[in-house]
């Protein structure tokens, strides 16, 4: 909320965010640590920065400052109809993890739905993030719905995925990460990453 407030009205052209949904993604990525190394997946840190949503404020903030907005997990927050949601097919099936993700969007288009195996998240670079999300994923929504040289804001950054993208794809971000190990994290991958001619 504070680094929203920095800025004029519509001074972004399209916001790309991922909040905490409120369902506790954090502590279960912790507290099923045991079961989730059993069956391949790693254990991550206690948190506790997804116990609850944002509040109705954040999302008044953020129409402000962005002229589109796409935001993840939106059919957990109180957003408004619209005609286009966007679907990350996450390719599993049969799993305790869910199917894919919905973002609510601004955009006046058609529903688009996005295979990606989970698994792509995998293998770019050590998974250090519960709800870490594929650096593909945020290229395909840049390529679909921004242009190079836009001004693109990210409120949680998170493992830093959006970053890589918006690197290589020539727009200007600004992202906030208010967990100080995430960020440093986040900011020693965006580093190595995009020192690579090619992303894997």
């Amino acid at each position: 909320m504070a680094l929203m407030r920095r800025y004029p009205d519509k001074h972004f052209d399209l916001a790309i965010v991922d909040p905490p949904y409120g369902i506790g993604a954090d502590s279960n990525a912790h507290k099923n640590g045991m079961k989730c190394k059993a069956n391949g997946f790693r254990e991550y840190r206690q948190t506790a920065w997804d116990g609850s949503p944002p509040p109705p404020e954040y999302f008044t903030e953020l129409r402000r400052v962005s002229r589109e907005q796409i935001i993840w997990g939106g059919n957990y927050f109180p957003l408004p109809p619209t005609p286009c949601w966007l679907i990350w097919d996450k390719g599993q099936r049969d799993f305790s993890f869910a199917d894919g993700e919905l973002a609510w969007t601004s955009l006046k288009t058609a529903v688009r739905i996005r295979t990606i195996h989970r698994a792509t998240a995998n293998v770019e670079g050590e998974r250090f993030h519960p709800t870490q999300k594929p650096v593909a994923l945020y290229q395909w929504l840049l390529e679909r719905y921004a242009t190079p040289g836009q001004r693109i804001l990210d409120t949680h950054l998170g493992s830093g995925s959006h970053a890589i993208a918006c690197h290589y794809a020539g727009m200007h971000l600004t992202a906030c990460e208010i967990d100080p190990d995430y960020f440093a994290a986040a900011q020693e991958r965006i580093a190595r990453e995009t020192r690579q001619t090619t992303l894997f």
